[in-house]
């Protein structure tokens, strides 16, 4: 983790104890964060995350005055001595009523070197998302009435790219005469896994020629001309680290590279199926998963069709995150829970797990975001609501 500092301090005098005092503040705050804080020029943003370290107190002038160097977001330290709080505090309000964002980073050196571990996370997420390209191969499907993005409005938010790709070039892309080596995958008919492998292959040109870091498909598309599904290649891609979701669901994939970026885990795109108000519980359900998040799977056909290559995958129990963003990107529903078990019912999408949020289920019906939600593995809302309250400011 790269942190520099560029310091503000007044020409007042100041007491013998002032540089002894500043630098066991810092040093104390290295010991508890593991790493080394950089000071350098106020102009330096070659870093994960700048800090301004003001000092004293008399420093508003000097911060109006190298103004032009300092970018937004501002995050200011201060360790509470020689009036250095209440300047971080004039300066704070000065940048909120000129609509500017910051923080004043004060307390504890604990609280300290837990609050700049957070926010160099949130800051090298942001920037990844200004060099993000991600594709929509062949238009979200029909019934994601409310899942289409303004893309202009995606770029100027989250700083995403989004490009169309037409879904003929996976066509042109497939040989059914390449043999892939099927071994390493459960035992299944080999011709669907010769065609579904096909796709996944096709799709690889895809990334590559467009150079996209992730993607979302209309696979039910796929079903007819190629009597086949895209399951197996979403399973594929997820975990090698290429965000991939299904039926053009556009939202759903930007949720899931919000997430991927955040926590460096692939997700689940799955279905809310059922949910019970009483047990505050919800069902999730989809034809696919990322083979990384599976404890263990076999394949089936897609639920819907009746063909083709699905995975009907196990997780595990524990710890989970469920994450939405809306499509005009001003709403997100997420909550930390718990996955409280695997279902085998013959009547829903194949992998399915059983979800209980510790906000109310009442949440989602009441003010939904859309119909597909993101699961990953571990408490993340917190961290995931600072970062869209930061984007979607």
């Amino acid at each position: 983790m790269n942190v520099k500092i560029s310091t503000l301090k007044s020409r007042l005098k100041h007491s013998e104890q002032f540089d002894s005092e500043i630098s066991r503040f810092l040093s104390d705050i290295e010991n508890k964060l593991h790493d080394k804080l950089t000071i350098s020029p106020l102009s330096d943003y070659d870093c994960d995350l700048k800090l301004i370290f003001v000092e004293t107190g008399g420093s508003e002038g000097l911060f109006l005055k190298n103004f032009e160097l300092l970018r937004e977001p501002y995050f200011i330290l201060t360790n509470g001595s020689n009036n250095s709080l209440a300047a971080s505090m004039e300066i704070l309000t000065y940048l909120r009523q000129n609509g500017k964002n910051g923080e004043i980073l004060h307390g504890s050196a604990d609280y300290i070197a837990k609050r700049i571990s957070q926010l160099a996370v949130l800051t090298q997420a942001i920037e990844k998302l200004k060099n993000t390209r991600l594709g929509v191969i062949g238009q979200p499907s029909d019934w994601l009435i409310s899942s289409v993005p303004d893309y202009a409005a995606v770029k100027s938010k989250l700083g995403i790219t989004l490009t169309d790709i037409p879904l003929d070039e996976i066509k042109a892309y497939i040989d059914l005469k390449s043999r892939a080596d099927l071994s390493g995958y459960p035992k299944y008919d080999s011709n669907e896994l010769t065609k579904a492998n096909a796709i996944t292959e096709a799709l690889r040109i895809i990334v590559k020629k467009y150079n996209l870091d992730g993607f979302t498909i209309r696979c039910f598309d796929l079903l007819d001309p190629l009597k086949s599904t895209g399951c197996l290649a979403l399973a594929e891609f997820n975990k090698d680290g290429i965000t991939a979701t299904c039926e053009g669901d556009i939202a759903a994939m930007l949720s899931m590279h919000i997430v991927k970026l955040l926590t460096g885990q692939s997700s689940f795109q799955a279905n809310p199926s059922r949910i019970d108000v009483e047990n505050n519980d919800i069902v999730f359900a989809h034809c696919t998963a990322p083979f990384d998040m599976l404890q263990s799977y076999k394949f089936d056909t897609h639920f819907e069709s009746g063909i083709g290559v699905a995975i009907k995958g196990e997780v595990k129990t524990g710890q989970a995150t469920v994450f939405r963003m809306s499509s005009d990107l001003k709403r997100y529903f997420v909550s930390d829970g718990k996955i409280t078990g695997n279902l085998n019912e013959s009547n829903l999408c194949r992998t399915q797990l059983v979800i209980k949020p510790d906000k109310p289920v009442t949440d989602i019906l009441k003010n939904p975001c859309g119909n597909h939600h993101i699961i990953a593995y571990g408490h993340h809302a917190d961290t995931l609501t600072q970062l869209m309250n930061a984007l979607l400011k």
